[in-house]
């Protein structure tokens, strides 16, 4: 695959950089609580002030703002003050929200003129929003020259192998509430894994009406509760013995044993979505002790993306025993699709790399 041009090669000595970030992080109580993004898209920062940039304008959206009380609730300024403790420097300056401006999700071209406006070039490296068409992300390109950032090239050339000649056993993991979220992923690339395991509410899905072309490992038992509450009624139970009304919140002890062996003799693992609500302690064996799995096996290559199963990493301390943890939600979903993100697109070609 051929990644876009790189912000290493970018000439910046003197320059003002805007660059797009991904700084869409969690608040709570006006403060940052979860800094991963933030951190991220530091190595870029410091690469460019390094090169001796003399600004670095940092755009990026937060939330989904759309009243004028959400201005308040999505401001960047608990967002700058978290950059500012990890990265101090007066010539780095965080821009406010962009989604303050609707003109931004409309990718409107005043507004990219208007972000360009002073800089004299443009780094993206906010993969997580690369898939999006807007002004901020894929506008700007257009009106300075483009580069990616450090994030957004590991980015590709992490997930990017995962559409090339991989190394077998290939196991794909994936789970979640929808399979309509993971499909277009589960067809372009499911038919080339050795082994699909899915767990989750979508194994329920499937189980019913299975719309892929290829065979999959579902459940054999799983966590069953009275209702939908974390303190409800529960047991292990076969698929099939489950009681009518319940709801399997997990995968059961049979199928974490199953789907651990797989895991261990793969060499090439992708992993996105929980095995259950592991958000409730009662729910979450399933949840991780696929996170275990994926991190023992360290002969593998390995790659984890979405929110849920990135949180479970996190939570259990295994991250650093993954290959590559995606920050990218929607944009790995769609690059493993096959589709072209809109953000990466925009930014001129750059070297060819062996998938």
């Amino acid at each position: 695959m051929r990644l876009p041009r790189s912000v290493r090669d970018a000439e910046v000595a003197g320059k003002t950089v805007l660059v797009r970030s991904d700084l869409n992080v969690p608040l709570q109580d006006g403060k940052v609580a979860d800094d991963t993004r933030i951190r991220a898209s530091l190595p870029t920062l410091r690469l460019l002030l390094e090169n001796g940039a003399a600004e670095v304008r940092v755009c990026s959206h937060l939330g989904r703002p759309k009243t004028e009380e959400d201005r308040a609730t999505y401001s960047m300024k608990p967002v700058e003050e978290r950059v500012r403790e990890l990265l101090s420097d007066d010539r780095l300056h965080v821009l406010e929200n962009t989604r303050f401006d609707p003109r931004e999700t409309k990718n409107d071209p005043e507004l990219a003129k208007e972000l360009a406006e002073g800089c004299d070039l443009y780094v993206n490296d906010a993969f997580g929003s690369a898939h999006r068409a807007h002004a901020s992300t894929e506008g700007v390109a257009h009106v300075l020259p483009a580069y990616a950032g450090l994030l957004l090239e590991e980015e590709l050339r992490h997930l990017g192998k995962l559409l090339g000649d991989v190394e077998r056993p290939f196991v794909i993991v994936s789970g979640g509430a929808k399979v309509d979220d993971k499909l277009g992923v589960l067809q372009n690339l499911g038919g080339r894994a050795d082994t699909v395991l899915i767990g989750g509410k979508m194994a329920e899905q499937v189980r019913v009406e299975n719309p892929l072309d290829f065979a999959v490992e579902l459940p054999s038992d799983v966590v069953g509760a009275a209702e939908f509450s974390e303190d409800a009624e529960s047991g292990v139970y076969g698929v099939e013995d489950l009681p009518d009304g319940w709801l399997g919140l997990d995968i059961g002890p049979a199928t974490r044993e199953r789907f651990a062996g797989f895991l261990s003799d793969a060499r090439t693992i992708f992993w996105n979505g929980p095995m259950g609500v592991f958000e409730w302690p009662r729910f979450a064996e399933g949840t991780k002790a696929v996170a275990e799995a994926v991190a023992a096996n360290d002969a593998s290559f390995s790659v984890v993306g979405g929110a849920d199963s990135v949180r479970a990493l996190n939570e259990l301390g295994l991250a650093a025993r993954i290959t590559w943890v995606s920050t990218g939600g929607g944009a790995s979903l769609e690059l493993l699709e096959g589709k072209e993100l809109p953000g990466v697109a925009a930014i001129p070609s750059g070297v060819e790399v062996a998938s």
